[in-house]
Formats: C-alpha cells, sequence, structure tokens
C-alpha cells in the first residue's frame, strides 16, 4: 500500500507541479483574481499594488540568496570535505551507515540549509562507495532528512530569523521585533527538534533490511558511478595549482589576506554578543559568520572564490522567483486582501488551536509553494494579522509556521533536486522512504503543537 502511494504522489508531482517560477505566476494571477472579488479596487489598481510591492523584498532576497551561497562555500572547504571523508569511514554495518547519514543531514540543516544540500550528497556517496550492502535509495532518502525535516528550525530558519532582523518587511505588523529566544531557541521548537532528529535517525536504521534480506531487498549504488573518482560537483579539495607566478597570483593564494579578514569577522562576532547575547543572532549575523568562517576555512582567496562561484549557480531561482513573491505581497498588503485573509482565518479556529491550525495550513501550501523564504512574504501579512486577533502568541505562530512550512517537504521534490543531481537517482527512486518518514514526522509534529493547544 505504501509502494503504491509513493508511486501516486509521484506520477502526481512529476505530472501536475510545475517549475517554482511557473507556480509564482499562477499564484500571481489567482491573488489578483481574489483583489478582484474580495476588494473594492480594480484590475488597473491591483496592478499598480502588484508592479509597487515588487522590489519590497530585495534585502530578504539577498539575504536568502547568501544563505545558499553561504553553506555552499563551507561545504566546499577541504577541511569540511576531509571531515565528512573521514566521517564516511566510521560505519561498520548497512544500518549504522544509515543512522550516522540521517543525523548528520538533519545536523547540518538546523546549522545551514545551504551546507546540508552539498555536503549531505558527497557523505552519501562516499558512505556508499565504502560500506557494502547499504541500500543507496534510502541512503539518499536519509541524506534529504536535513532539507526535508530540521531546517526551518535551526540557525536558518527564514521565518523565525527574519522575525529577529530589524527593518524586516513584518516588523511594523508584528509590533516589533521578535526575539529567536521565543522562537528558535523556545522549548516547543527546541524539543520538537530533538525529537525528531533521534526518531528519525532511528526509523531511518531500522527501515535498512536485516543482513539476511540485504542481498535481496537493498540496491547498492551502481558501480560505475561509486568508482568513477568524480568530484562531485567541485566540492572536493581544489585540484593542484601551479605556483603563483604573479603578484596579483601570489595575493589571490596568500594566506594573510583570508586570515587579516577572518580575524576582523571573528572579532567582530566576539564584540557583537558579548554587548548583545542571543539578541544578536538574526539572519544577517548568521549569514556574516557562514561568510567568515567560509573564508576562514578555505585558508586562500582563489579557494574561496572558485567555491562562490560554483555556489553562485544555485542562486537564479531566488533571483527571478522573489520579485513575483514581493509583488503578491504588494497586492495582499495594500489592496484589503489581508484584512478579508486574516479575518476568514480569526473566524476559524480559537487562539489555542491557532498554531496548530498554522501548521497544516502552511504544510499544505508548501507542496505547491516549496519556499520557506518566499512562502513567508505570501502567508505573513494574513497569518500575523489572524494570529493578534485571536489572541495567540506571535512566537508560537512563528514557530508553527517554521514546522508546517517542513510538514510536506519531504514528499515534495523540489529541494531534493540538487541531491538527487549528484546522487544519480530519480525522486520515484526514494519517494518510498520519503513517504514513511512524513508519516512519522507528520504524527510527531502534529502530536506536539496538539500538546501545545492542550496546555
Amino acid at each position: 500500500m505504501i509502494a503504491r502511494l509513493a508511486a501516486l504522489l509521484t506520477r502526481w508531482s512529476t505530472r501536475f507541479v510545475p517549475d517554482a517560477f511557473v507556480i509564482a505566476a499562477v499564484l500571481t494571477g489567482l491573488v489578483l483574481g481574489l483583489g478582484l472579488v474580495f476588494t473594492p479596487h480594480g484590475p488597473a489598481a491591483l496592478v499598480r499594488f502588484w508592479g509597487n510591492g515588487f522590489w519590497e523584498l530585495l534585502s530578504f532576497g539577498m539575504q536568502m540568496c547568501l544563505v545558499i551561497m553561504t553553506g555552499f562555500i563551507v561545504a566546499a572547504a577541504p577541511p569540511v570535505t576531509r571531515l565528512l571523508d573521514g566521517l564516511a569511514r566510521a560505519p561498520r554495518s548497512p544500518r549504522q551507515a544509515i543512522a550516522l547519514m540521517a543525523a548528520v543531514s538533519m545536523g547540518m540543516a538546523w546549522l545551514n540549509w545551504g551546507l546540508s544540500i552539498v555536503a549531505s550528497a558527497v557523505l552519501a556517496r562516499a558512505i556508499a562507495r565504502r560500506v557494502r550492502g547499504v541500500d543507496y535509495r534510502l541512503l539518499v532518502a536519509s541524506a534529504y532528512l536535513g532539507l526535508g525535516c530540521l531546517w526551518h528550525a535551526g540557525f536558518s530558519a527564514s521565518a523565525p530569523l527574519l522575525s529577529a532582523t530589524p527593518g524586516n518587511f513584518m516588523e511594523k505588523a508584528m509590533g516589533g521585533v521578535v526575539d529567536i529566544g521565543a522562537t528558535l531557541f523556545s522549548g516547543l521548537n527546541l524539543g520538537l527538534a530533538a525529537v525528531v532528529l533521534v526518531a528519525l535517525t532511528a526509523l531511518a536504521a531500522a527501515m535498512h533490511p536485516p543482513p539476511e534480506q540485504t542481498q535481496a531487498l537493498a540496491r547498492e549504488i551502481d558501480p560505475a558511478l561509486g568508482d568513477s573518482g568524480e568530484d562531485e560537483e567541485g566540492a572536493g579539495p581544489a585540484a593542484a595549482a601551479q605556483p603563483p607566478a604573479t603578484i596579483a597570483e601570489r595575493l589571490e593564494t596568500s594566506r594573510a589576506i583570508t586570515l587579516s579578514v577572518g580575524a576582523c569577522g571573528v572579532t567582530w562576532v566576539a564584540m557583537t554578543v558579548a554587548a548583545k547575547g542571543a539578541a544578536a543572532i538574526d539572519i544577517n549575523f548568521v549569514n556574516f559568520v557562514f561568510l567568515i568562517g567560509g573564508l576562514i576555512l578555505h585558508g586562500r582567496p582563489s579557494s574561496f572564490l572558485r567555491a562562490a562561484e560554483r555556489g553562485g549557480a544555485y542562486l537564479w531561482g531566488v533571483v527571478i522567483q522573489f520579485p513575483l513573491y514581493a509583488g503578491i505581497f504588494g497586492i495582499i498588503k495594500s489592496s484589503g486582501l489581508q484584512e478579508k485573509l486574516a479575518g476568514a482565518f480569526a473566524g476559524m479556529v480559537s487562539a489555542k488551536a491557532y498554531p496548530l491550525f498554522v501548521v497544516w495550513y502552511s504544510g499544505v501550501l508548501n507542496y505547491v509553494v516549496p519556499s520557506g523564504g518566499a512562502k513567508w512574504s505570501i502567508e505573513a501579512p494574513y497569518v500575523v494579522q489572524a494570529a493578534r486577533r485571536v489572541g495567540a502568541g506571535l512566537p508560537h505562530t512563528i514557530v508553527a509556521y517554521a514546522w508546517g512550512d517542513m510538514l510536506t517537504d519531504v514528499i515534495q521534490p523540489f529541494w531534493a533536486i540538487p541531491l538527487l543531481a549528484m546522487a544519480r537517482l530519480g525522486f520515484r527512486d526514494i519517494m518510498g522512504y520519503c513517504l514513511v518518514f512524513f508519516l512519522a514526522y507528520a504524527l510527531i509534529v502534529t502530536g506536539g503543537f496538539a500538546l501545545l493547544m492542550m496546555s
């Protein structure tokens, strides 16, 4: 039954879920239609609101680009690739390999989802080459758990970090910034993250067939892929460079440059944390830490810049999609549609039930808008206003959005594309395992917010 359902969902996604840019364009039309029906404005006014809002998320879009690029830069640093190679040698059995992959993927995503995208793929292939009998499909599905289940609860979480950043587009509507102590570091968020990490790691290991059934049920890595020795998207150590021949080349390979900038960065971080404590942590702070950390880890400007160039290949989606989402935000904010939607939400549930409602609403919407940051720009205006109307706490609402945004990620192929490209698999190869992860994950998250509702 699970296999049939997995195949059905995969076929549905492949056939009916288009590229994210097309989804953004369709949503633009949908919101324009809602504006015509539920607000007193005509087409010309709504288009004006759309165009006026087009560039309102430039700062947010740049912040998201830096999350991706800095995560890639860190993942591509030689010390990190050596660490991943060392980790790949640790497991002594297929189940140990699966458990390690799941735990590391989720742990890295909690630190930075851009880091997890690249490093999880590299680690999965390294493990598959070294551990005989490991099911490669389950290994890659476990590598997707970070992006599928934990990233929006950690240090690159779009909604909580943006809500803590002064000057963000929702600051006025929220009545100020919301400190991450009340969101990311709350007992609800940390408790759910710990339970998910332990439970899904155990589940992943338990799903691997026992040794006596491995030959019949497990599918190992394709020998041609495993023995190819290819550099995983350039994430491995840089090829040996020729000795610098000019002054410019000496500067580009000088460790003194990176150490000087790195020392300034580390000093600033230390002073900022000493002055503000946990309140210093917002999306700009996290991006700064990863940018400086990547520079230090690479050691030479030339290595750092090569990694940045490769990481830049993943930014185009954010660059061309965020203006469309900003236009949608402009329509919702300026047309009065925000008040209509907020009123509808506020009339559906009580204050105690509101966070659980947001979890499932955001989870369903995430399947067709698989971008936590962009989707926050659509949902935030009316979700936040409705929370204030019914008396639900904003920190719990933001945490609920974050967990709801992740609810269907593990069965949504969008964020798996870079991982699957490096793993040389299709989403249908891992969908059955991902569906099992989804069922367990949905039960844990729903249970956590149900307990909050009853408290």
